[in-house]
């Protein structure tokens, strides 16, 4: 017969689905409940054990008195077995001893009962309290011995000890009992006792641990409570940060942090929202605009050669604005990635400035490239270009009419570093963290005619890194900025 193998993972999902929507505070108190009550069932059978141990030395040490004032009573020095037989009763009791011990008694009271028998067992002599019972008797034992044994009905414990004469011959032996009878009882009503308290202890233990469990984590309520209400609505309301300085205290700044920051991300992505809608709605517009007038009569060549030459102006600016947004969405979805080679850096940077000579003639603008002219590098080509000219762009856009722009090339040991340089409106110095974060604006210096839509100077700092080309930007307001990119040597 072919057995199918237990499946332990099915068995833990039939569990988690059995109990799907247990709270927290009941899990806990739960498995605090369990661990505790198997704590407490330990130490009551700890409990029991020594009990049961104390009880079983206090008896022996009952037997082992009672057995040495009768052993010193049988006087074994010159007298054969056959004199202790018949020996005047157990010769140190006095009468009042006598009649207590002896006396017909019931094995239920704890009193001793002695038996005296030889090698074979017969019994010799034995106290009256025995009556026609008779102690249980293990022969061919040397040693003394205790045991346990049932003798009409109840409980004794036993202590035989073998007597032996002058010479070393064991002529009998003495058995010494005792009645268990109220020892066992104390231990069954202390059983009793811990079996009925054990489920009262185990029923109080989880309601408190849930009570001080539904306490303890109550802000985590206040969280959930918080967070249900929050919607983009209402983004700046935060969760109460709990008194005590614990684990739920750091989860609510945590989220607070996140709040902020989710905050943040979506004014600007409303800020860009409108910012791009508008940036994309002028040309189109404008494009719209000029057609429709060129529809309705005849013109001349040259009046439809500059009026499509504007439309595509027009259409370039929107093409430029997608790319940028495109850019940006390939590089949060970890879908570019660099192709590092070696370039020659002031040939790239020449290309660019070639491209870029248009705009700056537009506004009288003087652009120099200083520095070596081998310097090599190691990057991508089309992101380090995508660099350069949006740093150009922005130098163009923001600088003044007949003003200049540097770009200056340094060796500073094993690396390079290019420097573009302005003389434009410059960066307030409470912004300059602010620059490279997307969408970003400075409102005061950038708006729908002059600036973009913030997101070059992000595209910059984010293909920077992924070609490790460290950023760093420098300004001061209506005087210039300095964006130096520091290259490793190829």
């Amino acid at each position: 017969m072919s057995s199918k193998p237990i499946d332990l993972s099915r068995n833990k999902r039939l569990f988690r689905n059995k109990f799907p929507r247990m709270s927290l505070r009941n899990r806990i108190a739960i498995h605090y409940t369990v661990a505790t009550s198997l704590l407490i069932g330990l130490i009551f059978c700890g409990i029991l054990f020594l009990v049961d141990r104390a009880v079983s030395s206090h008896n022996d040490d009952a037997l082992r008195y009672e057995m040495n004032e009768e052993i010193s009573s049988l006087k074994l020095k010159d007298h054969n077995f056959n004199d202790l037989a018949h020996a005047n009763k157990f010769d140190d009791d006095s009468d009042d001893y006598k009649k207590n011990k002896i006396r017909q008694m019931n094995f239920d009271i704890d009193l001793e009962f002695i038996q005296l028998v030889d090698n074979q067992g017969k019994v010799l002599r034995k106290s009256e309290n025995l009556s026609g019972k008779t102690l249980i008797f293990k022969g061919g034992n040397s040693d003394i011995i205790y045991f346990n044994g049932m003798v009409d009905g109840s409980m004794l414990r036993h202590m035989q000890v073998p007597l032996v004469n002058p010479y070393g011959v064991t002529k009998g032996y003495l058995i010494v009992a005792h009645s268990l009878m109220n020892a066992l009882a104390f231990l069954e009503e202390l059983q009793i006792v811990f079996l009925f308290s054990f489920p009262v202890i185990v029923i109080t233990i989880f309601v408190l641990t849930r009570f001080i469990a539904g306490e303890s984590i109550k802000p985590i309520d206040d969280v959930i409570t918080t967070a249900e209400k929050i919607t983009k609505t209402n983004l700046n309301q935060r969760i109460p940060l709990p008194l005590h300085q614990d684990e739920l205290h750091r989860l609510s700044l945590t989220i607070n942090a996140l709040l902020d920051r989710l905050q943040d991300a979506f004014q600007r992505e409303q800020q860009f929202t409108a910012d791009a809608s508008h940036e994309l709605n002028t040309p189109l517009s404008v494009v719209k605009g000029t057609l429709e007038v060129l529809i309705r009569k005849p013109r001349t060549i040259e009046h439809y050669e500059a009026r499509v030459q504007f439309c595509l102006i027009e259409l370039n600016r929107m093409r430029r604005i997608i790319d940028k947004l495109l850019v940006l969405a390939l590089y949060e979805g970890n879908k570019i990635s660099p192709n590092i080679e070696e370039l020659l850096l002031p040939q790239l940077i020449d290309d660019v400035v070639g491209r870029m000579q248009a705009a700056a003639f537009e506004k009288d603008i003087l652009i120099t490239v200083e520095g070596g002219e081998k310097e090599r590098v190691a990057a991508d080509h089309a992101m380090l270009e995508m660099i350069f000219e949006n740093l150009l762009s922005n130098a163009i856009k923001y600088s003044p009419a007949s003003s200049a722009i540097t770009i200056a090339i340094e060796h500073n040991g094993s690396d390079i570093t290019c420097c573009i340089a302005d003389q434009g409106i410059g960066i307030p110095e409470k912004n300059i963290p602010k620059i490279f974060d997307r969408f970003y604006r400075i409102d005061e210096s950038r708006n729908s005619q002059t600036g973009g839509v913030g997101v070059g100077l992000s595209i910059v700092k984010k293909l920077a890194d992924l070609q490790q080309i460290t950023l760093a930007v420098q300004s001061i307001p209506n005087i210039g900025t300095k964006f130096m990119l520091n290259f490793l040597s190829a």
